[in-house]
């Protein structure tokens, strides 16, 4: 007697909605769906297109859909770490900062290193680096490194120093700072390629730790409403243990996953070929993440002029011209995408250069190479993004984070080529939104209320900081949208609700395009839904 798997019913109607979604660059409004299998068959508002007898019916009791939100740059097991380390982000003083590392290494007396990320100085009162002086206050026995909310800057408290033989002697790699006192010591401040000489020491996460990590992200990925994740930065190992929770029907995001650099994990990676539909169309590996410059935050972004507040100052590029040409070349030799993280006006003029010269090598067409942050661009270079065809991929919320010190940093001139979103998406160029989390909070809410107004979430300042590159509501969510699935060759399955793609989408408590926009980072998302299948629900 032999036994055949139960057939799971597939044609689902949904109904009682007010729904939004793209389609052929219009934007449609519906209140009925049709799925069967997972994908979408019918989307408007006649009922007469609805099947006689569906298998199952959904009444979403009035609340608004959208189609389900794409980040388009951000790193996953990065938030998964945040919620096993100490997470200090949004805190607003030293003091407290110091006080929430000690209640954590307390609290967690087995740890052999205290780990952490998202202190930010230009919070606090001090607005300066902190030292490992401050550190040792409160950790002094087990070694303590700590991220800076942007990523590129590290804190260590002696200890640490002391296992990774930091001193006075200790070279700076290139691309690399380490902060000194007026004596020449280590203060225990790193810049971009300095971390590593901490960080080479680090015991390496486990394996179980690691998948934590990815299962504690993906639950709060489904609980802010986003379907898909552009991973800005993968290992091997981590290109494995996707592949793994693909496998497993463990993932319940759709990620396209950048490899990091073009060192060893490229070359082991593509030695199999552009990852493409793997997992229902839910693992996607065919780009590659490069590094040009650091953070504005931590002055690390390069500049072709010298800092505002830092006259000395250039900032850091990773890699010349050449070498970056050489990487890029690498990898669209072997059909990969190229996205480089540039912020810098210098570090965003060499990418475009190495680009330009990538493209004319290979005779490239649709390449849909991409600037990761594009932040501050040189106005003479914003018109290249638009003859090379390359895609801005931004961060709204890094605008309405940085306004505090972005100005301090750059003044009042080249400020104007910064966060220019609407420049951008005028001249013809596609944004692909995303957050950077866990560098920016998770919720792309946050990210769609940034670009819309300009303001922070007490609405300051009144009329949005450089108001003239705010968003609509319907430029901002095709950014997040369509826009972004299109930046990761996606827009065939994924970013919106037509005929034939997955059915992802999100169910919220209010409509998004006419609550009074200061509710817009408000917004809860009361069900997520990826291919017609609830992987979150509020209740």
């Amino acid at each position: 007697m032999s036994c055949s798997k139960a057939v799971e019913p597939s044609l689902f109607v949904f109904k009682n909605f007010t729904g939004y979604t793209f389609q052929a660059d219009s934007l449609l409004q519906f209140n009925l769906m049709v799925t069967d299998k997972g994908k979408v068959v019918y989307v408007g508002s006649d009922s007469s297109m609805l099947p006689k007898s569906p298998t199952k019916e959904f009444d979403l009791n009035g609340k608004t859909v959208l189609p389900g939100l794409i980040d388009a740059h951000a790193h996953i097991i990065g938030l998964g770490f945040t919620k096993l380390d100490v997470n200090l982000m949004g805190i607003t003083s030293l003091d407290s900062t110091l006080k929430k590392i000690e209640t954590f290494s307390d609290a967690n007396p087995e740890l052999q290193w205290v780990l952490g990320r998202g202190w930010n100085q230009t919070l606090w009162e001090e607005n300066t680096f902190p030292t490992a002086e401050d550190l040792d206050k409160v950790v002094k026995d087990k070694p303590v490194y700590l991220r800076r909310i942007d990523g590129h800057a590290s804190w260590a408290n002696s200890e640490a120093m002391r296992l990774a033989g930091i001193s006075k002697e200790s070279i700076e790699p290139d691309g690399g700072k380490i902060i000194r006192d007026k004596n020449g010591n280590p203060t225990g401040v790193f810049v971009d390629n300095a971390m590593n000489l901490l960080e080479n020491k680090i015991p390496e996460r486990t394996d179980a730790e690691t998948e934590k990590a990815l299962s504690l992200a993906l639950e709060e990925i489904a609980s802010v409403g986003l379907t898909g994740i552009h991973d800005a930065g993968i290992s091997y190992d981590i290109y494995k243990l996707y592949k793994n929770f693909g496998d497993k029907d463990l993932l319940t995001t759709r990620i396209y996953a950048m490899i990091g650099g073009t060192g060893n994990d490229f070359d082991k990676i593509a030695s199999s070929g552009l990852l493409k539909h793997y997992a229902e169309d839910k693992l996607y590996v065919q780009s590659v993440k490069l590094y040009e410059d650091g953070a504005l935050g931590s002055r690390g972004a390069a500049m072709i002029h010298p800092y505002t507040d830092d006259p000395a100052n250039f900032g850091l590029l990773f890699h010349n011209e050449e070498e970056l040409t050489s990487m890029m070349m690498k990898a669209a030799e072997k059909g990969y995408q190229v996205n480089t993280h540039a912020i810098g006006d210098k570090a965003n003029q060499v990418v475009l250069n190495a680009i330009e010269k990538t493209v004319q090598k290979f005779d490239l067409i649709d390449h849909r190479f991409r600037v990761e942050h594009a932040q501050v661009v040189h106005p003479a270079d914003i018109p290249r993004f638009k003859s090379l065809d390359v895609i801005a991929s931004m961060q709204p919320t890094h605008a309405t984070s940085d306004m505090n010190m972005a100005e301090d940093r750059i003044g009042h001139e080249r400020i104007k080529g910064a966060y220019a979103w609407k420049t951008f998406l005028n001249q013809g160029t596609l944004v692909a939104s995303g957050s950077d989390f866990p560098v920016e909070h998770s919720n792309p809410f946050f990210g769609l209320y940034s670009a819309v107004t300009r303001k922070d979430h007490n609405g300051n300042p009144m009329d949005g900081w450089y108001p003239e590159e705010k968003l609509s509501r319907s430029e901002a969510l095709k950014s997040f949208t369509i826009d972004a699935a299109w930046a990761g060759f996606m827009q065939d399955v994924t970013g919106s609700l037509e005929t034939g793609k997955w059915a992802d989408f999100i169910v919220i408590d209010r409509n998004y395009f006419t609550v009074d926009e200061s509710e817009i980072w408000s917004t809860k998302v009361l069900e997520t839904w990826l291919a017609a299948k609830k992987v979150y629900s509020a209740n």
